[in-house]
């Protein structure tokens, strides 16, 4: 059981780092470019049409991707004043109850997600386009319903975070049951 532990925990901290990673990578680009193009148009002039264009489709990314991170470290918005009247045992209940409509919210929102990416399939994403045609000579022809899919990604991975959320809260919940009281001796 240790061991499964141990390795689940090496998954954990692998996709976290992999998350972090990528988020901070679109950052880095998206800094990057900004930089680039405040260069273009302040010294010398010019603009890079595709600038404003590569760095929104990063920044969706970006979001849909450190979405999970947020929840499972508590940075989402949060009233907890029934939580805090609550017993440990109340506040899982109180938690599986809203994990619920939660995870169903989350997975309608990935579905319709991917509905609507899938019907830009043909459409390319003009500013990559731009920079490859620039580069290459011709258009990359990667389809938009890459950007778009990021709604459906995030959401998705969002959802395993409530779910992972909700085991971790259960094992803490079941150990603190299993253990026993600490007893005291009368006359003490």
């Amino acid at each position: 059981m240790a061991d499964t532990s141990s390795t689940l925990a090496r998954v954990v901290a692998g996709y976290v780092r992999t998350i972090r990673f990528l988020a901070g990578l679109c950052m880095a680009v998206i800094v990057a470019v900004m930089i680039v193009q405040v260069f273009y148009r302040y010294v010398l002039g010019g603009s890079l049409i595709w600038a404003e264009e590569l760095c929104r489709y990063l920044l969706i990314w970006q979001t849909f991707l450190v979405l999970g991170l947020a929840y499972s470290k508590g940075e989402f918005v949060t009233l907890d004043f029934l939580p805090s009247s609550l017993s440990p045992r109340g506040r899982w209940v109180l938690r599986a109850g809203m994990a619920v409509p939660i995870l169903i919210f989350l997975l309608v929102l990935a579905w319709y997600g991917e509905d609507f990416a899938s019907r830009f399939d043909r459409q390319t994403i003009p500013a990559l386009d731009f920079i490859w045609t620039s580069l290459t000579g011709g258009p990359l022809g990667l389809s938009i319903r890459w950007v778009y899919v990021s709604v459906t990604v995030g959401l998705v991975l969002m959802a395993f975070h409530v779910v992972a959320d909700l085991i971790s809260t259960f094992r803490v919940q079941l150990i603190e049951n299993a253990t026993p009281a600490p007893q005291h001796e009368a006359g003490v």
